[in-house]
């Protein structure tokens, strides 16, 4: 699978396919025949949690690479959490449903691209940047 090395090619790619979503797992590979679990009660869910990519009206005219740079940089914690092995991916799907905190479940279509962490650490620069200013505080453990 294609890695995505910048934060602007990754842009580009959210650009021009709204379907994306970034995952934070082992890979399809080992996605491939499962779906998530919820961590407090260990109930399967019907698809993967994964975070949308594509950019909110809401969003208006502020820059697209913040935003794409926030949704990367939202769960980069999952990384540490989950273990070993585990990195951001991101795929073609679609929601089929919300899972207990809210998050979008989604059928993957296609796996598109691993997300270097390169691009990891480039989009927390640019969140971390940002938040000096123009952001409220973020509470994310690191």
């Amino acid at each position: 699978m294609h890695e995505v090395r910048s934060l602007d090619e990754l842009v580009a790619l959210v650009e021009q396919c709204p379907s994306l979503y970034i995952r934070w797992s082992r890979g399809p590979e080992a996605d491939a025949d499962r779906t998530s679990r919820d961590d407090l009660t260990g109930a399967p869910l019907p698809g993967l949690c994964a975070n949308p990519l594509a950019v909110e009206d809401w969003w208006e005219d502020r820059p697209v690479r913040l935003w794409v740079a926030r949704r990367v940089h939202d769960y980069h914690h999952l990384r540490e959490e989950r273990g070993p092995g585990v990195r951001a991916w991101v795929l073609e799907g679609e929601e089929i449903g919300r899972g207990p905190d809210n998050e979008p479940l989604v059928d993957c279509k296609r796996p598109v691209a691993w997300v270097a962490d390169e691009v990891v650490a480039e989009a927390t620069g640019v969140v971390e940047a940002a938040t000096e200013d123009d952001w409220g505080p973020l509470r994310r453990s690191p």
